[in-house]
């Protein structure tokens, strides 16, 4: 089946996987796993009364110290899904496990303190705070948390930022800084308080092609050098094929992608950096990065199953 240039071949064209992709999460027998998505659905009532399903029977696995990548078009459910894996918000079926916990059953209360003392959030803005210094600025989760976390804040800060290469800016605020910089910042605050699970909403997407790369490097290294779980949601394929497991999000549908068949994409093609280049020259941003999904996702057919994605 052909693809208009610029569009994404349908999920139907994608041929299955025959055996699941290994994971370099590491779990002890009888141990449950980090995460753990059962049967999830969201869905929402629209004002006519109509509902629509974002999500449906998705089931996944995320394990400590593993990197999984979710790859979707604009639409797809991606944020919302974000929002399940961070315990922002509830499913309306399924359930949503937490180191073995059914985070379902627990109190709003009760879940943004697991959600503040074991997810980090790294988005595509930088959402840091205008009028503070990046010391200030990755100290504010601290805030929130223990009471030795509160009185050690400074010292914790000024590690995490010297981690990330910019101990000689702590006192810089963010109208002062690079895209780079600003998206280094807000790594050091996402992962100060050492989360168990860092999620990652399109955190190149402000980026040029460099920076993005380097900022991913970063992300994937204190991932593996604290044992937390990392999760990139991304339309960005050249990021995806730097996890340990790939999914697709198409109609609301978890669907598990060939990794190599997607690294082959890229290696055979120009891949994303030529879909930006071509189609970025007209300005259009999102037709860039729709023409570099599509083209890549086209030529290679990556391989696709539904459910069971582990």
């Amino acid at each position: 089946m052909s693809t208009a240039p610029g569009a994404e071949p349908p999920t139907e064209s994608l041929a299955p996987i025959e055996a699941p992709i290994p994971s370099r999460g590491a779990r002890a027998a009888g141990t449950a796993p980090l995460l753990e998505l059962r049967s999830l659905a969201r869905a929402v009532r629209l004002p006519g009364g109509e509902v629509l399903e974002i999500l449906r029977g998705i089931d996944l696995i995320v394990e400590g110290g593993e990197h999984v990548s979710i790859v979707g078009r604009s639409g797809s459910g991606k944020t919302t899904l974000l929002n399940q894996l961070g315990l922002i918000d509830r499913p309306t079926g399924g359930t949503v496990l937490f180191d073995g916990q059914d985070s379902t059953r627990l109190s709003d209360r009760r879940r943004a303190r697991l959600r503040g003392e074991s997810v980090g959030f790294v988005f595509q803005q930088f959402n840091l705070l205008e009028g503070r210094t990046a010391l200030e600025n990755v100290m504010m989760p601290m805030l929130y948390g223990t009471a030795r976390q509160f009185w050690g804040r400074e010292k914790a800060a000024m590690e995490m930022l010297e981690r990330v290469g910019l101990a000689g800016r702590a006192q810089s605020k963010p109208n002062r800084m690079s895209g780079g910089e600003q998206q280094r910042v807000a790594v050091a605050r996402a992962l100060v308080r050492r989360p168990r699970l860092i999620l990652a909403d399109e955190p190149t997407g402000a980026l040029d092609v460099t920076t993005g790369e380097a900022v991913m490097a970063l992300l994937d290294e204190i991932a593996r050098e604290s044992g937390a779980a990392l999760v990139t949601i991304t339309h960005d394929l050249q990021v995806a094929a730097l996890s340990d497991r790939s999914f697709l999000l198409d109609g609301g549908v978890l669907h598990t992608v060939d990794r190599d068949a997607a690294r082959g994409a890229l290696a055979g093609t120009a891949g994303i950096r030529a879909g930006r280049a071509a189609v970025g020259a007209s300005g259009d941003t999102t037709q860039a990065t729709g023409a570099a999904v599509g083209d890549a996702d086209a030529a290679a057919r990556v391989g696709a199953s539904e459910g069971g994605a582990r």
